[in-house]
């Protein structure tokens, strides 16, 4: 029987949203699982500091400025990536805002920027990607990072949770028709995760306050992602697409 491996050995990953947050620390994980390594964002610059911490540990890797709103930028940015490492066969869908403007007082500017970056640019990146690969008799994986708020409500997140939820809906319609062509879609949603942007709201009541709603009475660290998106990313789910896999410490199936 086939053994089916978390390697990512001669893959060649695109990670959006890199510069910061979950996307640099997805970076690393998928470096060291064998992947070679585009890190997109708009501004380059900081992505630099991140593609010299993945080479100084033996990845192959590199910084693409792209914007992931823009059709052209998404084309350019794929097309200086195939240059440098190859035919993309690994997409993560991670640029991602959000507002916390309540919904009386959410103004169309900013829910243009939240649904364009959160959905429009899943869908540019994954459809010149999967065309890509398609085009090259490449089978792959694209991982799309949604969230809870996908599939429940908070308040003063009107914008995030309808993009989340798109963008879970697009998952599962892309996997549909991309199956064929041996390229898997999911969607990962995380809970909420400490970063270095939310520890100080983390340690104030208030956010004492959401812990004690979660059943595990806690929120996740950046690592307890890393077996989920390996799992959705590698041989190992080869026969996961179309999922949405929570990792949430069971916030969706808590009433609070």
């Amino acid at each position: 029987m086939k053994s089916l491996s978390f390697s990512l050995e001669n893959r060649v990953a695109l990670v959006t949203g890199a510069s910061s947050g979950l996307g640099h620390h997805f970076a690393g994980t998928l470096a060291r699982a064998g992947a070679r390594i585009a890190v997109c964002a708009r501004r380059i610059e900081k992505l630099e500091e991140l593609v010299t911490q993945l080479r100084q540990n033996g990845a192959e890797a590199v910084a693409i400025a792209m914007d992931v709103c823009d059709a052209k930028s998404v084309r350019m940015g794929f097309d200086k990536i195939e240059e440098s490492l190859g035919v993309v066969d690994l997409i993560i869908n991670n640029a991602g805002i959000a507002s916390t403007q309540n919904f009386l007082e959410h103004d169309e500017d900013t829910w243009n920027q939240v649904v364009d970056t959160n959905l429009k640019g899943a869908f540019l990146v994954s459809g010149e990607g999967s065309r890509r690969m398609v085009k090259a008799a490449r089978q792959g994986s694209i991982v799309n990072i949604a969230s809870i708020l996908g599939e429940r409500v908070a308040g003063g997140a009107s914008s995030y949770a309808a993009s989340k939820a798109g963008l879970i809906q697009l998952s599962k319609a892309m996997a549909l028709e991309l199956a064929r062509h041996g390229i898997r879609v999911n969607a990962l949603a995380p809970g909420y995760v400490a970063t270095d942007l939310n520890r100080e709201f983390l340690a104030s009541d208030a956010g004492q306050r959401l812990m004690a709603r979660i059943p595990q009475r806690r929120v996740a660290t950046p690592d307890e992602l890393d077996g989920p998106l390996l799992l959705l990313a590698s041989d190992a789910g080869s026969y996961i697409t179309g999922a949405v896999l929570a990792v949430d410490g069971g916030h969706l199936v808590s009433s609070l």
